[in-house]
């Protein structure tokens, strides 16, 4: 059995995680790799251009708003207290301790249903990829459970393992993962560019418009709404560069400089490349509004704007996409329950650090396991429940962003007084994000409940809603239990506004 490192909150003066460990640009490369752009667009322009049309651009622009807002908040909470634990350390300082646990485990439940999803497009795209070189009917493998979810559990096990060995290893991998799609992103805008200036793009193209930007030509109110809904998912996994705020160099502040660089740099890429699709094959019928291509319009794309190798070279570049943000989720999930363990609000286990790669070794494993388990569970019972789990997901981002937001607004709320910008920046922009996370999470919820939102319907209600809502309850339910089991930690006793931040003096 190999040996681990076991912390106690009375004496440490860190969690043990390695110092220094990832600069800047590794800093950003992982919170543009936990978006997985690549997957994202692919999976989300489509749905897009059929509820707002040619006004996808704007969608995105407006869905980057609260991003942008809730990043305020990270950057200023992590610059005061820069503790892997993130939103769960945050607001237990703010708030006490149990809007905290309700806060971690927002992130580790978005965690695993992101993880199950993501480890099954992985494997569904590598049988897409296998069918292309060899002939084989895709839709035969795809649906053969036997093949595909022991391949999903093999991506989980392969990078979690990566994740066990270090972050310094996992930044170099998501290097060459982020630059492949980066690649095939500029492939894509400028062939697609060229083609319509050049007049040999296909039916149906047409000339970049400033109209494309404005939000306010959506049609109508719920158009507005879905469409930013949409938009806002695609943003999501940016946070993870603060939840390794303890491994980076200049800890106070590069994890925030790096999440408000990932959002901008985000925002770029996913308007430019909406407005290349857009004018490339235009929103018609035969065009991104097509519903039968919508869960992947690149396929539209891949041969008339990269030749006969265009359809391997998009699947090779989703597949890298998901498999680089399946990795980014398992690390800061893991970290979060480092940081619970340690202040008694998780089992002492999950403390433990391995003591070659300093990375919380039972943490990062068990989120493995967790997330592998869920996956094969609710792929064994039916693909469209694991459908509806992963839609759920925007209630579980939008409840922790949300939290981190007010967290941000509350804490600074005197220091908020001590000038224009600390106004701007402590209480008023973070306030606003909240807000703004607050609206999204109850008209997801609303929309959510009907029977015909998503693929099941369960209790005569949407079953998103009952996955989305159900995944917060049971963290309800395990955090009483645990306040029975080990109430330090809910008496304030191990995590309160004055508790020192476990962190190694620089």
């Amino acid at each position: 059995m190999e040996e681990v490192l076991e912390p106690q909150v009375a004496d440490l003066e860190s969690k043990g995680l390695r110092k220094d460990a990832v600069g800047l640009l590794g800093s950003v490369t992982i919170g543009l790799a936990s978006t997985a752009p690549v997957f994202s667009l692919a999976a989300t322009i489509g749905y897009l251009v059929l509820v707002v049309g040619e006004q996808s651009p704007a969608a995105m622009i407006m869905g980057f708003i609260p991003m942008a807002l809730v990043a305020v908040a990270y950057k200023e909470l992590n610059r005061v207290i820069p503790d892997c634990g993130t939103t769960f350390t945050w607001a237990a300082k703010a708030f006490g301790p149990r809007v905290g646990w309700m806060g971690g485990w927002g992130i580790a439940a978005a965690g695993i249903i992101f993880v199950a999803n993501a480890a099954d497009v992985a494997a569904i795209y590598t049988l897409q990829l296998y069918a292309q070189f060899t002939g084989a009917e895709a839709a035969e493998l795809e649906a053969n459970n036997a093949l595909v979810i022991p391949l999903a559990i093999a991506f989980i096990a392969l990078l979690t393992w990566i994740t066990y060995r270090g972050v310094e290893g996992s930044a170099r991998l998501q290097y060459v993962l982020l630059g492949v799609q980066y690649a095939v992103l500029a492939a894509i805008v400028v062939t697609a560019f060229w083609a319509v200036s050049h007049g040999t793009a296909p039916e149906g193209a047409q000339v970049p418009q400033l109209s494309w930007l404005n939000p306010l030509a959506m049609g109508d109110w719920n158009a507005f709404i879905e469409g930013m809904l949409l938009a806002v998912f695609i943003y999501w996994g940016w946070d993870t560069v603060l939840a390794i705020n303890e491994e980076t160099v200049d800890r106070e502040k590069t994890p925030g400089r790096s999440a408000v660089l990932s959002t901008v740099i985000l925002l770029a890429t996913y308007v430019i490349v909406t407005i290349a699709m857009e004018a490339y094959v235009g929103v018609g019928d035969s065009g991104l509004a097509n519903e039968d291509t919508a869960d992947d319009v690149f396929a539209l794309v891949a041969q008339p704007l990269l030749g006969n190798w265009g359809a391997p070279i998009l699947l090779i570049a989703v597949l890298l996409s998901t498999a680089a943000t399946l990795q980014t989720t398992i690390m800061p999930t893991a970290r979060g329950a480092l940081a619970m363990s340690v202040y008694q609000a998780l089992p002492a286990r999950f403390s433990a650090i391995q003591p070659k790669y300093l990375t919380p070794s039972f943490s990062t494993i068990m989120m493995g396991v967790v997330g592998g388990a869920f996956y094969v569970t609710f792929k064994m019972l039916s693909d469209n429940l694991l459908q509806d789990t992963i839609l759920s997901i925007g209630l579980a981002i939008a409840f922790y962003y949300g939290i981190t937001a007010f967290t941000a607004a509350w804490y600074f709320r005197k220091d908020a007084l001590l000038g224009v910008r600390d106004f701007l920046m402590l209480f008023l922009l973070p306030l606003l994000g909240g807000l703004m996370l607050t609206g999204i999470f109850v008209q997801s919820a609303v929309d959510m409940w009907a029977p015909d939102y998503g693929y099941t319907t369960l209790f005569g209600i949407g079953g998103t809603f009952v996955m989305g809502i159900g995944a917060l309850l049971v963290g309800v339910v395990l955090m009483i239990i645990w306040n029975l089991i080990a109430p330090a930690y809910f008496r304030g006793e191990t995590l309160h506004r004055d508790t020192p931040v476990l962190v190694p003096e620089d």
